[in-house]
């Protein structure tokens, strides 16, 4: 259970980010190192070629699980002035971009 608990959140992007690093480690694996040769022609290049998209993909696995398990971060409440300050100043400029859009 301790391990789980420093998982937290995200357990699915956790899971399939572990799954895809292991499926295009073992096929970059099998691509660099097996003889993938089929009747004269070498398959060796795709399954290379597979693993790194898999790899690459999990890379999005691992920033959404990082990003769900981000703690500590300030309320809206918790910032006070400056959120609201920021958030009439970006109301007012948008304001104006649609009013001078309008006239165009």
């Amino acid at each position: 259970m301790g391990l789980c608990s420093r998982l937290s959140h995200c357990k699915l992007a956790l899971a399939f980010a572990v799954f895809m690093d292991l499926v295009g480690g073992t096929a970059l694996l099998v691509g660099v190192f097996a003889p993938m040769e089929m009747k004269g022609q070498d398959f060796g290049d795709l399954l290379v070629y597979t693993g790194a998209l898999f790899v690459l993909m999990s890379l999005g696995g691992w920033v959404l699980w990082y990003s769900g398990n981000i703690d500590g971060l300030k309320s809206r409440k918790e910032l006070g002035h400056i959120s609201s300050a920021v958030d009439r100043l970006a109301l007012n400029l948008s304001r104006k971009i649609r009013t001078y859009r309008g006239h165009h």
